[in-house]
């Protein structure tokens, strides 16, 4: 194993921190780790962060289902339509610029990360007021929006299940970890048909990613629903900023 590559299994875990804390950015934060860190081709990195980010949302799942904090029938809803509209979106990205693509993402993520960071008012119980056909059709938006731009959505699953489903933080979290899970293992069986894995050193990064998940889904029990949800706006602004910067410059 090479030195690159035994840091970006280290690094791993911070991406499983993520993924347990906030309930999405493990694709956007892995990828560059695998290209950049790890010299991989985009496409062995793309595949092999399918795999852990879907293996480590799977194990975080059942940590935040543990605590009551999984939501399955507006979950499945979600994954299933997503999958379907990330179909369509995957259909249309060939006739789109991609980088006029992923700078329309950066946008849609500032959006997202600055609506997370402002106040937000008492919206009673939201369980009861999320339709099924509603929450489909967020999934399907959702879903082609990810499609598009080859992401697995987690930046936009959470503020779409906090801020327009209205869905308290902690329950958005671990909904979004199912419906993430769903999404991953729908991409990635496309993916293993073409491409071939380090699979020693995906395991590996799996290992790594779950205990940072484990240390993750835990102090997001113990964090407040503001705290928390201003924390992912900012994590999310960063990233939106430095995606959009990165295209523009290039």
């Amino acid at each position: 194993m090479t030195a690159g590559l035994l840091l970006s299994v280290v690094l791993t875990a911070v991406v499983g921190l993520t993924i347990g804390l906030l309930g999405g950015g493990g694709a956007i934060l892995l990828v560059p780790i695998l290209v950049y860190v790890a010299g991989w081709n985009a496409g062995m990195a793309v595949a092999a962060s399918l795999v852990v980010v879907g293996g480590t949302s799977l194990v975080s799942t059942m940590m935040h289902a543990r605590h009551g904090r999984v939501l399955w029938g507006i979950g499945l809803g979600f994954g299933v339509s997503a999958m379907a509209g990330s179909f369509a979106g995957g259909m249309l990205a060939n006739l789109i610029p991609a980088r006029a693509l992923m700078i329309a993402f950066s946008l849609v993520m500032l959006i997202a990360g600055i609506a997370m960071l402002r106040p937000r008012p008492d919206r009673g119980d939201a369980t009861q007021r999320a339709r099924w056909w509603f929450i489909a059709l967020l999934g399907i938006v959702i879903g082609f929006v990810s499609g598009l731009v080859g992401a697995g959505g987690g930046f936009l699953i959470v503020p779409a299940l906090a801020l327009v489903a209205g869905l308290p933080m902690g329950l958005a979290v671990g909904t979004s970890l199912l419906i993430i899970t769903l999404q991953s293992a729908s991409g990635l069986i496309g993916h293993l048909m073409s491409v071939r894995l380090d699979w020693p050193a995906v395991l590996a990064m799996i290992a790594m990613a779950i205990l940072g998940s484990l240390g993750g889904a835990a102090l997001s029990g113990r964090i407040g629903e503001t705290v928390l949800r201003r924390c992912f706006g900012a994590f999310v602004v960063v990233i939106a900023v430095g995606t959009g910067a990165g295209q523009l410059v290039a």
